[in-house]
């Protein structure tokens, strides 16, 4: 399809209501693909859009990731009138399509590339944001993390809420742990951010 290409997953921690506790994130970092995780309701339609625009920038799929606690909520949402998009024709591109070796090693070139312009593209999106509070606790947290943080905490902590979860802003997260004191990070199932964000050099706690 010469469009965009979304993948929607709700992964399950808990196994509140299916046997599978799977952390996709995981296969976005595997994959190199880009993955957004949103927070809210307001979020899963302003992100699966974002996905839609990021996937057809970039050239690539892109995966929305839910949880159990946000596919299951309800929250406010500000309507707005669908956008007009016109259909694109079919393209038939043996190169890009077809991974014989000799096409795979180009691409490979191609999605190390795009892994770095996502990478450049994240850390100054506006669906990564920061809240400075009281600095002497620093919370990185995405999805519905970061509205149990918020929470339990309020003002008593700054936070880093990522939107984009692979790959992630490394300046960005970096920037944030020298303002604040006590770096740590906040996230469902595996310590998927926390041994990225270790590797990076940044003290923290998961």
């Amino acid at each position: 399809a010469n469009a965009g290409l979304v993948l929607c997953v709700a992964d399950d921690p808990g196994m509140h209501s299916s046997q599978n506790e799977q952390d996709s994130r995981h296969y976005a970092k595997a994959a190199k693909v880009a993955m957004l995780e949103p927070s809210d309701s307001a979020e899963c339609r302003d992100f699966t859009k974002m996905a839609f625009e990021l996937s057809e920038r970039f050239d690539t799929p892109v995966i929305v990731r839910l949880s159990t606690r946000v596919s299951h909520s309800q929250s406010l949402v500000e309507a707005h009138e669908p956008d007009t998009v016109a259909l694109k024709p079919y393209e038939k591109n043996v190169a890009k399509n077809v991974m014989m070796p000799a096409m795979a090693r180009g691409a490979h070139v191609k999605v190390e590339k795009r892994t770095e312009a996502l990478r450049r593209w994240a850390e100054t999106a506006s669906i990564n944001t920061v809240e400075y509070n009281d600095k002497r606790i620093g919370i990185i947290c995405a999805g519905t993390t970061y509205t149990y943080a918020k929470e339990a905490l309020g003002e008593r902590a700054s936070f880093l809420k990522l939107g984009m979860v692979n790959p992630l802003p490394v300046s960005l997260i970096v920037e944030f742990a020298r303002n604040v004191g006590q770096v740590y990070v906040i996230e469902e199932l595996e310590p998927f951010m926390e041994d990225q964000i270790k590797a990076a050099g940044i003290d923290c706690v998961g």
